[in-house]
């Protein structure tokens, strides 16, 4: 059944596949208010292929059992499987983690065998779902379990450990309680404005300086969200420049390993190649690309297309010029807003001081020694940071964890602080409060989709539809 609301007991890998030591499979189902406790729920069906089926039936939540799963008189594999029982479980209903051997044929033999025991398989992100529907969630931290899984670097990964905790779910509440006691105002003065001397419709805004304080509020969580969404996402940096510049010396450098092959031959990389690293929190995609230069070959002439063009697509472009050459020539590209200048071989030959090209500063380096790379790194950061409308410093602070930490979220921000820049415009012009109370709603009800206060099934199918299988 294609649904996520049948409830039925529900099996999936919780592990992906490949070799592995251990996997984990999955089940929930039954033992809270909207599941089945009879024996169709997900314990009981359990009992059915395990080879200690009283020992699984007398385990207290929070609770290890070892067995064996087995297909009637065959045993299937052995396993260890963590008991949790309604509620204290991450859905709140009955369930297990099963932990058998790792790889591909012991973990789809015992799926297959939960599948052929009255299981359904779980649809995408219907643990999560179940979750957030049982009230041990709120859609912030259902989103936050994602974010856990695709985090890149460390940062990101703070972050998002925060919002799991329920650190933005804290402060979008209190931005609307904010915005809650406008609202008990304006409706007392609807509700009595036809009595004398309690209220009037027309009366202008009560307590703006609430509204004040949670239009900041939101934003400041706009402001952070560039910061998270380039510690999420990361960038991509092309590192370009004329044959033997010392572009693939310094692209190993970077990645502290071999991966393009460095000789004195012009020409060596015919390709752009690509690795990931973490530079003060971002996650960077750097890519080595071939030289820059008129090529005579058709396969070089080729990949030296192809580089040019990646340099073109990339958020940010180190230009690699060789600080040994007697005369440096220009760069081999125009230079783009987004990028820096890297005098390479700095240990053959110092760059001038105040050197500049284009009117672009340059960093001096040496990729065989390793001088100058952490002052190359800090530079990158902080232009990667400025590029992304973060400020540096805004790094610490959007990595407690109360910003936004999805697109869904900030564009629901982005929807309430609309809604009261409306607000204070009918209030500044004397509009009645009829008229501006409807928008302060309006705001309550963007931040109420963000905890999963305000929804519906459409948008909930659609968001946990993006999950993985066992989330």
């Amino acid at each position: 059944m294609d649904s996520y609301t049948d409830f039925a007991p529900i099996a999936a890998r919780a592990t992906p596949p490949g070799e592995s030591a251990l996997a984990v499979i999955r089940i929930s189902g039954g033992g809270n208010a909207l599941g089945d406790a009879s024996d169709c729920g997900a314990l009981k069906l359990l009992e059915k292929c395990f080879s200690r089926p009283a020992v699984l039936r007398a385990a207290q939540g929070n609770s290890v059992v070892y067995g064996w799963m087995i297909d009637g008189a065959e045993k299937v594999d052995e396993v260890l499987i963590s008991v949790y029982r309604a509620p204290k479980s991450y859905t709140g209903e009955d369930g297990a983690d099963i932990c058998c051997h790792g790889g591909d044929a012991a973990p789809r033999a015992v799926l297959n065998l939960l599948l052929k025991n009255g299981f359904r398989q779980a649809l995408r992100g219907e643990f999560s779902y179940r979750a957030f529907i049982n009230g041990k969630v709120d859609l912030s931290r259902a989103e936050a379990v994602m974010e856990i899984v695709g985090a890149k670097g460390e940062r990101a990964l703070a972050g998002s450990v925060r919002r799991l905790s329920g650190a933005l779910e804290a402060e979008i509440n209190a931005v609307k309680k904010l915005l809650l006691d406008v609202v008990c105002e304006v409706e007392l003065n609807l509700d009595y404005s036809e009595v004398d001397g309690v209220g009037s419709e027309d009366a202008g805004l009560p307590t703006k300086e609430s509204v004040l304080a949670a239009l900041s509020r939101l934003d400041h969580l706009l402001a952070l969200y560039q910061t998270v969404k380039l510690e999420k996402e990361g960038a991509l940096v092309a590192l370009v420049g004329r044959p033997n510049a010392g572009k693939s010396s310094l692209f190993n450098l970077l990645l502290k390993e071999e991966r393009s092959i460095v000789t004195e031959i012009p020409g060596t990389t015919r390709d752009w190649i690509e690795g990931w690293i973490e530079i003060d929190g971002i996650p960077v995609r750097l890519a080595d690309t071939a030289g820059i230069h008129e090529a005579a070959d058709k396969i070089e002439q080729i990949g030296i297309e192809r580089s040019a063009a990646l340099a073109t697509s990339a958020d940010f472009v180190l230009t690699i010029i060789d600080g040994a050459d007697a005369n440096p020539p220009k760069p081999p590209l125009q230079m783009p807003g987004s990028g820096l200048l890297v005098w390479n071989k700095c240990d053959l030959n110092p760059m001038p001081d105040n050197f500049c090209l284009d009117g672009k500063r340059c960093i001096a380096v040496s990729a065989k020694t390793g001088a100058g790379l952490p002052a190359l790194v800090k530079a990158i950061a902080k232009e990667l940071r400025h590029l992304a409308g973060s400020a540096e410093e805004g790094a610490a602070a959007a990595s407690t964890g109360d910003a936004p930490g999805t697109d869904r979220q900030r564009s629901l921000i982005a929807s309430a602080k609309t809604a009261l820049q409306e607000t204070l415009a009918l209030s500044d012009n004397n509009a009645p409060l009829d008229i501006i109370a409807p928008r302060l709603r309006d705001a309550l009800d963007a931040l109420g989709e963000i905890t999963g206060e305000v929804s519906n099934a459409g948008i909930l199918e659609a968001m946990f539809g993006n999950f993985c299988v066992g989330k």
